[in-house]
């Protein structure tokens, strides 16, 4: 179990990005007193593309950019100028906007015609600039995740080999109903952060939110239920409408 769960609770999308966005810039701010930087994995996904908008509206001038690390949690196996892109909405709507030195930002090369090559170059990435211990992994400040109407999370889909992953940081995933690879962090990377917070939102999530923080099914079927930080703290971020099948006292 983790060391701490807390469910947000808010009534709009617009209050959960408001919310959200609150979060970031608090954890960004603390990170950056105690330890000199602030380390954050970014997540796709339409709920993640209006909480960078909004952060990039309210706290462009008053956030330490010099000392923000940005990384992906997942990527399509898609160039860095594709609309599928994960690297390129951040761009859009966030990383363009602010003053964020250009070598704070590693993203996922995702143009990589192998995906595991791909995979591999961030692993290395990652080792390179968080220099855990053997056996080790590295501890981002935050992750940033949002859930599919399946419940899968980052690029971890229900069934899938990567779900099984225990040593490698980063590995190509082979999503059969996609017919594609996505690279994604892997489950002890999101599970060694010091907070992951799950940005959900619509009525479509309604019934896997249920199944993820009331059911009892496996983390297999439902990924989303495998992130557990074991020394860190996890946020659910969601509105009314995911809310909406939930038991009053979650």
């Amino acid at each position: 179990m983790s060391a701490s769960v807390e469910v947000r609770r808010l009534t709009t999308p617009q209050d959960l990005f408001q919310a959200a966005a609150e979060e970031v810039i608090r954890v960004a701010t603390a990170a950056v007193a105690e330890r000199g930087r602030f380390t954050i994995a970014l997540s796709g996904g339409s709920t993640p593309r209006n909480l960078y908008t909004l952060i990039a509206a309210n706290a462009s001038t008053g956030l330490p950019w010099a000392q923000i690390f940005f990384f992906w949690g997942d990527e399509r196996h898609v160039p860095p100028t594709d609309p599928e892109s994960n690297y390129r909405m951040a761009q859009e709507t966030l990383l363009s906007k602010v003053p964020v030195p250009p070598a704070n930002i590693f993203r996922i090369p995702g143009e990589n015609p192998d995906a595991s090559a791909a995979a591999e170059a961030y692993e290395q990435t990652l080792r390179k600039f968080f220099v855990p211990a053997p056996g080790e992994f590295p501890r981002f400040d935050l992750i940033l995740l949002g859930m599919g109407p399946d419940g899968h999370t980052a690029s971890l889909f229900p069934e899938t080999e990567a779900l099984q992953e225990k040593s490698r940081l980063v590995v190509a995933n082979w999503v059969e109903k996609l017919n594609t690879s996505r690279i994604s962090l892997t489950v002890p990377v999101l599970n060694a952060a010091r907070q992951v917070a799950f940005l959900v939102g619509g009525a479509d999530k309604a019934a896997v939110l249920h199944e993820v923080l009331e059911g009892d099914a496996p983390g297999e079927k439902y990924p989303s239920k495998l992130v557990r930080p074991s020394e860190g703290k996890l946020i659910w971020f969601i509105d009314r409408a995911a809310a909406s099948e939930l038991s009053p006292a979650v």
